[in-house]
């Protein structure tokens, strides 16, 4: 799988589309299943989430291998991924969507945000959630939840394949999150599904002016008639778009 760096230019187009165009520009390719299932922001944040993905895999505990001793060791993956995930990328945890224990709280993913994270995913709880809410860094998450990772959750892999929300994430794939969850964009063809976005976000303001001003759908959204193709061309020489 390649693993291509993300651009500063690309990382700045995907910060101004939504998940929803997102989507549609991965079902024209095919892929069905990159959004994150069932996570929702901890706290709305103004800008979009950016950045590739580092992950950590968490699988059932077992009662055995999980007392609270466990996070004495300095090789614990939960701790390990905190302090690896490179700056610019999206912590992204796989907890078999179970939610009943957290996945982490608010010291480590302060302790991610302050490490220059562009932001953390995680199909499980948090714990702390109003203090993880409260960070400039976007967070996403299933739900509040209190009790600690090690009740029901072992991490156990850091920076492999997994599946976060039924969504399959590999490491480097780019994550972008909204207000209204989280898409994954297979890293080989980040470049021109950002360059595809943008250009439907055009035509969709372009669209909602229009809808706003009474206009119907038919015709127009698709755009199927040459008269709203050309009024969107003078539109877009008017606005600069």
């Amino acid at each position: 799988m390649s693993n291509p760096t993300l651009s500063d230019a690309t990382r700045e187009k995907l910060r101004k589309v939504s998940t929803a165009s997102i989507a549609s520009a991965l079902y024209k390719r095919g892929l069905r299943n990159q959004f994150i299932q069932g996570v929702v922001p901890v706290a709305p944040k103004e800008g979009n989430m950016v950045g590739p993905a580092f992950t950590l895999r968490y699988i059932v505990a077992r009662e055995d291998r999980n007392p609270m001793t466990v996070f004495r060791s300095p090789q614990h993956p939960q701790r390990v991924a905190i302090e690896t995930c490179p700056p610019g990328h999206v912590l992204v945890m796989d907890a078999r969507k179970d939610a009943r224990a957290a996945t982490a709280g608010s010291i480590l993913i302060t302790r991610l945000a302050l490490r220059g994270a562009a932001g953390v995913v995680s199909d499980g709880g948090f714990r702390d959630a109003e203090g993880i809410g409260k960070l400039d860094m976007p967070a996403y998450y299933a739900r509040p939840s209190a009790p600690t990772n090690l009740t029901l959750h072992e991490a156990i892999d850091i920076n492999v394949p997994i599946s976060c929300g039924d969504a399959p994430v590999f490491p480097g794939d780019v994550l972008v999150g909204d207000k209204d969850g989280v898409m994954v964009i297979p890293a080989e063809i980040v470049d021109e599904i950002a360059d595809e976005c943008m250009g439907m976000e055009s035509f969709e303001d372009f669209v909602l002016e229009q809808v706003q001003a009474g206009a119907g759908i038919i015709g127009l959204y698709p755009c199927t008639k040459d008269e709203n193709q050309s009024a969107y061309e003078a539109w877009r020489k008017a606005n600069g778009r």
